[in-house]
């Protein structure tokens, strides 16, 4: 698998999940809630098979990333 979900994407994807488990936890939003298990476990791996399936990375590479002077992604 190769990364492809960058450092904000997967920060974004840590928030968003722990939001909506603590939402659920507290009875807020309901058991559903509990699908933000799916964002956090993407952003753990740094690997989405959604963005697989559509061509989409938000990892900073030197092609895209050339001018705006962001530190490109190490293979793995």
């Amino acid at each position: 698998m190769k990364t492809n979900i960058g450092g904000l994407d997967r920060l974004a994807r840590l928030v968003i999940g722990a939001t909506l488990i603590g939402l659920a936890a507290f009875g807020i939003i309901g058991f559903w809630g509990y699908v933000g298990v799916i964002p956090i476990a993407t952003a753990l791996i740094g690997w989405c098979p959604a963005y697989r399936a559509l061509g989409i990375s938000t990892v900073c590479t030197s092609e895209k990333c050339q001018s705006s002077g962001c530190q490109t992604a190490s293979p793995k």
